[in-house]
């Protein structure tokens, strides 16, 4: 397979489905999919027997039990379950255009990571995209958007369907080039070199902690969020805490002052 497709996700079978109809109808049909699951229930497993017959290779459901946030230990549990040398990471509540796989594929590149975002939508759009809506693309165009409550802004222009403005976009945004939990690729030789995700951290920067560690062993990053496009479906945020975001600054800031590549409580420990 080209590619591994990591989801992550955590007792949201309804924002799951919809994700998985959007991998049902991508261009590019050469991945597997990999649901990284927090310790959700029986749901989670039975929704995904369910589309086990729409996709070309198997869907791997790799789950742990529920002890609090431990979205880095149960992703190191997924790419070590992965078959592919390039994975592309993102969150069972992003469904992607159809064209999303293709674009990370498109834009890989050997000593690079690709960075990615989302166009986020509110509660009750998210709630009201049906499977057609998904498979006929209408939640990422905007008209549908704006008939359906959406009030458009400036940001708006990452749902472009004309590459020469997304590939201009791209280059004058000045957003970062971090690693997004959300939208990300890169390749599995590259994240096992900084010992995958740090196990020590919970919700707060967790992801672009192991970007920043990729820099430190000399990689670059390539801005694709106006390529590789998804919508996230609203939601609330339990596991958020000052003294979370805190201690998981502390730990970047660590890593920052001293070079830090590998993570000493990393991929190796699950």
């Amino acid at each position: 397979m080209k590619v591994s497709v990591i989801i992550t996700t955590y007792n949201a079978v309804e924002w799951l489905q919809k994700v998985l109809i959007g991998y049902s109808v991508q261009t590019e049909c050469d991945f597997e999919i990999v649901i990284a699951d927090d310790g959700s229930t029986s749901e989670t497993k039975d929704l995904i027997s369910q589309f086990s017959s729409k996709f070309k290779n198997p869907i791997i459901h790799v789950w742990h039990e529920d002890h609090g946030f431990q979205k880095t230990k149960i992703l190191n549990k997924a790419i070590l379950k992965s078959n592919s040398d390039y994975l592309i990471f993102t969150d069972g509540d992003c469904i992607p255009r159809k064209d999303f796989v293709e674009m990370h594929l498109k834009h890989s590149e050997i000593g690079y990571f690709l960075s990615g975002g989302y166009f986020k939508l509110p509660l009750s759009i998210s709630k009201l995209i049906s499977e057609n809506d998904i498979i006929n693309s209408n939640c990422f165009q905007l008209y549908w958007l704006k008939n359906n409550g959406f009030k458009l802004n400036f940001k708006s222009i990452k749902l472009t369907n004309n590459l020469y403005i997304a590939q201009f976009m791209n280059w004058i945004t000045p957003t970062k080039r971090s690693w997004n939990g959300h939208n990300s690729s890169g390749w599995k030789n590259d994240i096992l070199a900084v010992n995958g995700f740090n196990n020590e951290m919970q919700y707060g920067g967790e992801d672009r902690e192991m970007g920043e560690r990729m820099f430190n062993n000399g990689m670059l990053s390539k801005q694709i969020r106006y390529s590789a496009i998804c919508v996230h479906l609203d939601h609330s945020r339990g596991y958020s805490s000052p003294e979370i975001w805190k201690k998981n600054n502390s730990i970047r800031s660590f890593n920052k002052k001293h070079s830090i590549i590998k993570t000493k409580n990393g991929i190796d420990k699950v």
